[in-house]
């Protein structure tokens, strides 16, 4: 039985598992977190990142290794890949976790994107603003997610505590984008090269979390889709990429700025357990494995709902017709997220009316449409 090492045992790495047992494969994890709620689905390692014997160790209980989550350090991945194939590849993960990378990655690939400038001191970001203007966005490069990491400008008076609150480190000004909304590509690479892309998804956001994913999205067929989907290949060549990609854009005035990317499978394609012919989790093992990709369509109409802080009464949730719900087996806390619940219709107009039946249950404003 072929076993894939995964790095990382969140809930993206549940998800790969459970999509792995009918391939007849088996998913290994590695985390620093004993109590990784992958962990019930597999094989757990549990040690530090830096740690060379448990990284060789791991590697010779595994046939290859991916990663569930963007934050796995570098060295980490190329520790593994002198021993067994490491997909993405680590290059991509370097990328993504550099916000400056990443935007001049897109650069020179002429995707369009918010401007944005490094800022190494205060004084850098007085010239950045300068360039670019207020209102933006004063981000760190590295390390941050969920909204974290993140301040914006909107006054001349917002910078000295926004660089007090996060400076100290290599920093990035990004120019505010009035966008309509945001939308998300997710595709797919084999090692073989064969691509396949998912429909575009709308996506909500409060507080910096994913709150709502609807697909496809609404009046995104055609050359939006055919945009972004080249967007996602020009990047997936680049990188020598292998695996699912996630790449998060905005849609401003008729035309797509990409924000970011997520080297891993992605929570805005969660919907696509239930609501395409293959889910990203099945395609991203496919992939890694030189395996054919499966199709992408959508089968009817989605929305993908996170449960952030606390559960509903499953019992409610799974009452709603045409409701799929995920619980990951993790501890309640505020802003965490729990789990999801995707609702699967063929119109439009009955997702909307079972969406509606679940908002009254998650107390969730974003759902408001």
């Amino acid at each position: 039985m072929t076993v894939v090492g995964v790095l990382g045992a969140g809930q993206l790495g549940r998800m790969l598992a459970l999509a792995g047992y009918p391939l007849g494969l088996r998913c290994a994890f590695y985390d620093e977190n004993a109590e990784a709620p992958a962990g019930h689905l597999g094989a757990l390692t549990v040690a530090s990142w830096d740690d060379r014997a448990a990284l060789d160790a791991f590697a010779n209980t595994v046939d290859l290794v991916t990663y569930e989550f963007e934050n796995v350090p570098v060295a980490a991945a190329e520790r593994l890949a002198e021993h067994v194939p490491v997909f993405p590849p680590p290059k991509a993960l370097d990328v993504a976790q550099d916000r400056l990378k990443e935007k001049t990655l897109f650069r020179d690939l002429d995707v369009d994107t918010a401007k944005f400038a490094a800022v190494d001191s205060r004084a850098d970001l007085d010239r950045a603003v300068a360039g670019i203007g207020l209102p933006s966005v004063l981000k760190t490069r590295t390390q941050g997610y969920d909204g974290k990491g993140q301040r914006v400008l909107r006054r001349a008076e917002d910078l000295d505590p926004a660089f007090a609150a996060i400076g100290g480190r290599p920093l990035l000004l990004e120019g505010f984008v009035p966008f309509e909304r945001e939308l998300s590509i997710l595709a797919a690479r084999s090692r073989t090269g064969e691509t396949a892309f998912w429909p575009l998804v709308e996506n909500v956001h409060r507080d910096g979390i994913l709150r709502l994913s609807t697909a496809p999205a609404i009046g995104a067929e055609g050359a939006l889709t055919d945009e972004a989907a080249a967007i996602a290949g020009r990047t997936l060549e680049a990188l020598d990429y292998v695996g699912v990609l996630a790449i998060e854009l905005f849609q401003h005035e008729g035309r797509l700025l990409a924000n970011e990317m997520a080297p891993r499978v992605h929570n805005s394609g969660h919907w696509t357990i239930e609501g395409a012919k293959t889910s990203q989790f099945e395609n991203h093992l496919r992939a890694v494995l030189g395996l054919p990709l499966g199709a992408t369509d959508a089968i009817g109409v989605s929305a993908m709902v996170n449960l952030i802080g606390e559960t509903p009464d499953p019992a409610a949730l799974l009452g709603i017709e045409g409701a799929h719900l995920h619980l990951y087996g993790k501890p309640a806390r505020p802003g965490r997220k729990l789990g999801h619940v995707t609702l699967v219709e063929p119109e439009r107009a009955a997702l909307e009316s079972a969406l509606g039946r679940v908002a009254t249950l998650v107390a969730e404003p974003s759902l408001s449409r």
